[in-house]
């Protein structure tokens, strides 16, 4: 049939092909295409068809087979013919929706969760959306034509120029642009980092995120964890490993910075067995009692990787991080990064350059900082008397419990609809200190209006 596979872009503005082949005469097979059209959504309700003349000339077929064809869809409601607008898709007409998959059922009785006070999670609310608006014009105005081409696996130099200057000023680290390395955050750090590079025996923190340990697992990186206590982890245990991976801004998810003795300890540890040191900045934007707790790399940066990213500063959807590395490193770290696949999108980059250069970061930062500092104090007084540690920085508490608390204080949780942590997953299976057990509570994700129900109803279920 003439007109297979035909173009309506320029009639209802948007792109639509009908496929005019099959059997049966002209009208049944156009009448079946546009029913089809509509069914599937692909003509949404409310879209201005092409007059009947129209159409049929492009289609090389006669009008009335066209007007009849319109006919028969009206007749049938799948389109409205009005005076004056034309014939449009009837809006009764709209594709009915797949049926919905069964909710999956609970992990545990109880009601669904209403409050979201998962560690990690920041105020998704808070997205600084009319300053990052800003930024993405101004970054994308400004952008030279190279950076929509094949581009560089080390990120924009736009970014990573901004990104050093940032960190040298905020974070104490010794930055220089051709050292970092853009990436989608800490864990494509990680991965990149253990495909090759970063070799076993690797040593953790005994309490950490367990989704960076099955990173290291997937990478047959052996781990060996190190126990931790109020001044961070117990770097005097370190012995024949080739590397590892602290977080000592803030221990997470224990809390507290790791202590000046023992920073200067591993940097000698390293320097000795010629080792990596993997420093994880986690919370370290966040900190509300003192002055932020400066990175661990500015005492040796040629023995120790900086990691960071905007996950919980901005918004996890924002895939964005960073490593700075040693000069050694920078070579083997982009060969694993490879060509372009694992790449971060370009106008972010540019995005963030422009943000952090305008100050928008840096005023961000502090907004919440604030506001943080706000929720933390109310969650320590809904808490009390029960204690509480790692209040210093972060967007979570640790609320301690006896052995047997943990469990029945999660349970009583879900069933006043608060969703949350509890200590023991974080622990490395591995571990030979003694067990930890309490609850990991995020305070950052539950909006304002919901922020004092939440308290209320975590308060019921700790007692």
């Amino acid at each position: 049939m003439a007109g297979s596979w035909v173009d309506l872009a320029e009639r209802i503005g948007a792109d639509l092909h009908l496929d005019l082949a099959g059997p049966g005469g002209r009208r049944a097979v156009l009448t079946r295409t546009l029913r089809e059209a509509v069914r599937s959504g692909r003509l949404a309700p409310g879209t201005r068809l092409p007059p009947y003349r129209s159409l049929a000339a492009d289609l090389g077929l006669a009008r009335n087979t066209v007007a009849d064809a319109y006919a028969e869809l009206v007749a049938e409601g799948w389109l409205v013919a009005r005076q004056g607008s034309g014939t449009l898709v009837a809006h009764r007409a709209a594709p009915p929706r797949s049926p919905s998959p069964p909710p999956a059922a609970p992990a545990a009785p109880g009601r669904p969760a209403r409050y979201d006070m998962r560690q990690g999670v920041p105020d998704p609310g808070s997205f600084p959306r009319t300053a990052w608006l800003a930024s993405a014009r101004r970054a994308l105005n400004a952008a030279p034509n190279d950076a929509f081409g094949p581009g560089d696996p080390r990120g924009r130099p736009e970014l990573r120029h901004a990104l050093a200057a940032y960190l040298s000023r905020a974070r104490g680290v010794q930055a220089d642009p051709g050292r970092i390395v853009v990436c989608s955050g800490v864990a494509h750090a990680l991965r990149l980092l253990c495909g090759g590079i970063v070799r076993g025996p690797l040593a953790v923190e005994s309490y950490g995120l367990p989704f960076h340990r099955s990173i290291l697992e997937a990478a047959s990186v052996r781990t060996r964890p190190l126990a931790i206590d109020e001044h961070g982890a117990r770097t005097d245990e370190l012995s024949r490993e080739r590397a590892v991976l602290l977080t000592p801004a803030h221990q997470f998810p224990t809390g507290g910075p790791l202590h000046p003795e023992r920073r200067a300890s591993v940097v000698d540890w390293a320097r000795r067995r010629n080792a990596l040191i993997l420093e994880d900045d986690y919370d370290g934007d966040f900190r509300y009692d003192r002055q932020p707790v400066g990175a661990l790399q500015d005492l040796d940066p040629e023995r120790v990787v900086y990691l960071g990213s905007v996950s919980k500063s901005l918004s996890p959807a924002v895939r964005l991080g960073w490593m700075v590395l040693p000069e050694r490193l920078v070579g083997p770290v982009l060969a694993a990064k490879g060509e372009r696949e694992a790449w971060a999108g370009v106008a972010d980059q540019l995005t963030l350059a422009d943000f952090i250069e305008h100050g928008s970061y840096d005023r961000h930062v502090r907004r919440m900082r604030q506001r943080y500092r706000r929720r933390r104090d109310r969650l320590v007084r809904a808490l009390a008397p029960h204690t509480t540690t790692g209040i210093a920085a972060g967007l979570h508490v640790v609320l301690n419990l006896p052995p047997e608390g943990e469990k029945r204080a999660l349970e009583a949780a879900r069933e006043e609809g608060v969703a949350l942590d509890g200590l023991s997953p974080f622990r490395h299976p591995g571990a030979a200190m003694p067990a930890l057990t309490g609850l990991v509570i995020g305070y950052a994700a539950a909006p304002d209006h919901a922020f004092g129900a939440a308290l209320a109803a975590l308060r019921r279920a700790v007692g």
